[in-house]
């Protein structure tokens, strides 16, 4: 950073020294001036939290690109007045409001509430922590114009967030983003309402979970086989977050009698005491889990995130080891089942449609073509399923969606990813596989039989702050500028990139649109092997992510060992010859 930004920089923090802000936030403020590194204090100031995939996230603490209560709060003004000018002529706008287990989290709800008051906005807002799927939910069933929860989702612990929904329960997509976005930026310090009446603030509790969980009974496709089985063995922790409040009962109410949970992790805490990142995608967030699972020998481990939207399924493998499947996986056995249950029911009527995120594997795809079923594919994001569900609404039918990283929605009553009706969903699918002699990794296996294998792994590069944020963008100029040739010894065909939305074809030159609303910062890569990379950096994390594909032959399950092996040694060659 040059010293012309630097003092740009000081100059912004400065304004944060005035009586507008309270004497604790001055006072860190000032540490972070008189420190000779101004790292912490560049980093602190030297941008402001905008939404992204995933609303507003960052690290907690003072300044522009922190969370705190200022921060926050101009966030709420600028939703506000937003939310005043698109729904002007309704007599009471009203907004949801929930919040997870972290550090601040239930002051920055509160404060939220309070800012919504002073603006005339009717907030009804949970009385304890809850999963972002009920507070979709209740925005929908209260018949809201908006809603927002509190929660960093799997960020580790120094992390919160803000996530804002409209009326129809999905986070906020375009043009109400970018709006939002702007009136955000007008907001000055001195402008944030933050002293409205507790008349205008309503407490939500046991009643909106009862009607959520009615809502997550009807998932259940198989009630029959649940009853048939419903003492097999089921581990579930929540690690420490919202899912302990509804996921046990969500999973008693579809008729499951043997959970076991892990006590250590249903403690909530913010500070996730037993983990090192509260990320069901990670092994060692499970660990625990797994282990007792050993002990038991349960027949399948789940978990959620702190916000109790994704989930993760660790199985028993044929060496009886529990390993964790894997996002991709999880969302083919929910499609696999689905589609298959309502073949057998004979209730497909061939409006039906599934949605998939264009990073998650293209199995999914392949599932609906020969079923006949039409498939989406949409941005990272589940605002993007939303809103295809959004278009088509009572027109064509949703029966399920997901993304690579571990979320699904196996129901359109919520229009966000749902851990609490996917979990209990999951344990009906484990029953369905004892009921036919099989394990869910044995049911894994025999969907690659059916339709094709392929192997996925995920690998992502860490840059934090501005320098790292300019890395990122590097990184993405390059590979757009200087394209490989081949990728794992096979020539490259297509290559898509979003931020024109154009698809060319190396070999034969031909270009064609991409069939998407918006431009994104997303490149893929296709070769003629069939292997696919996707490259895009996190919209909520100071990462860069790559994401592969590769496909394979499997005959049996015999063959499934010696298949894996060889599409890591593949996956690992192209890693190299990117430099990862």
């Amino acid at each position: 950073m040059d010293n012309q930004e630097l003092q740009q920089v000081i100059a912004k923090a400065q304004e944060w020294l005035s009586e507008t802000y309270d004497e604790q936030t001055r006072t860190e403020v000032q540490a972070l001036l008189d420190n000779e590194d101004s790292t912490e204090l560049v980093d602190s100031f030297y941008k402001s939290l905008e939404f992204g995939t995933g609303g507003i996230r960052g690290i907690m603490g003072v300044g522009t690109n922190r969370m705190n209560i200022y921060t926050v709060g101009a966030a709420t003004q600028g939703l506000c007045n937003y939310l005043k000018k698109n729904f002007a002529d309704l007599p009471q706008i009203s907004v949801a409001i929930g919040y997870d287990c972290r550090n601040n989290s239930r002051l920055f709800s509160e404060s939220s509430a309070k800012i919504f008051a002073a603006n005339g906005i009717k907030a009804y807002l949970f009385e304890d922590l809850r999963p972002t799927p009920e507070l979709s939910f209740a925005i929908r069933e209260l018949g809201c114009q908006s809603g927002i929860i509190l929660t960093a989702s799997h960020n580790p612990k120094e992390y919160n967030g803000y996530k804002a929904y409209w009326d129809d329960g999905s986070q906020i997509v375009g043009p109400h983003d970018v709006n939002i976005v702007n009136e955000v930026a007008k907001i000055k310090p001195e402008d944030i309402k933050f002293d409205g009446s507790d008349d205008l603030i309503e407490e939500l509790g046991e009643d909106m979970d009862n009607k959520f969980l009615a809502e997550v009974k009807k998932v259940s496709i198989s009630p029959d086989i649940v009853e048939k089985h419903k003492d097999i063995k089921i581990i579930y922790t929540p690690i420490h977050g919202t899912g302990v409040k509804l996921i046990p009962a969500a999973l008693r109410i579809f008729g499951f009698t043997n959970i076991i949970n892990i006590p250590e992790q249903d403690v909530v805490s913010g500070e996730f005491p037993t983990v090192i990142s509260p990320n069901p995608e990670e092994p060692a967030a499970m660990e625990m889990a797994t282990k007792k699972a050993a002990e038991i020998d349960a027949d399948v481990v789940m978990a959620s995130d702190p916000d109790g939207d994704r989930i993760g399924v660790a199985v028993k493998n044929d060496k009886g080891k529990y390993i964790i499947v894997n996002g991709n996986q999880t969302a083919l056995l929910f499609i696999y089942y689905i589609i298959t249950k309502m073949k057998e029911a004979g209730t497909l009527k061939g409006n039906e449609f599934i949605v998939k995120t264009i990073v998650s594997t293209e199995m999914i795809a392949e599932i609906a073509r020969k079923n006949n079923i039409e498939y989406f594919d949409v941005y990272t994001g589940f605002k993007f399923i939303a809103e295809i569900i959004r278009e088509l609404e009572g027109t064509k039918k949703y029966i399920g969606g997901g993304e690579e990283s571990f979320g699904f929605m196996p129901s359109d009553f919520v229009r966000d990813k749902d851990a609490v009706s996917s979990v209990a969903l999951m344990a009906e699918i484990t029953a369905w596989a004892i009921d036919q002699g099989k394990t869910l990794y044995e049911m894994i296996q025999d969907i690659y039989l059916e339709y094709g294998y392929s192997k996925e792994k995920m690998k992502y590069v860490v840059r934090k702050g501005k320098t790292g944020a300019e890395e990122i963008q590097q990184i993405m100029t390059n590979l757009r500028n200087d394209t490989p040739k081949e990728l794992g010894g096979s020539p490259m065909e297509w290559v898509k990139d979003y931020s024109t939305l154009i698809a060319k074809n190396l070999l034969t030159g031909e270009e064609k649109k991409i069939d998407q609303k918006i431009t994104s910062n997303v490149l893929q890569f296709f070769t003629q092997a069939g292997t696919k990379i996707s490259v895009r950096p996190s919209g909520t994390e100071p990462k860069i992510k790559f994401y592969f594909e590769v496909t394979g032959d499997l005959n049996s399950r015999d063959e499934f060992d010696a298949a894996e092996a060889k599409a890591d040694m593949k996956i690992d060659a192209i890693m190299n010859e990117l430099g990862l």
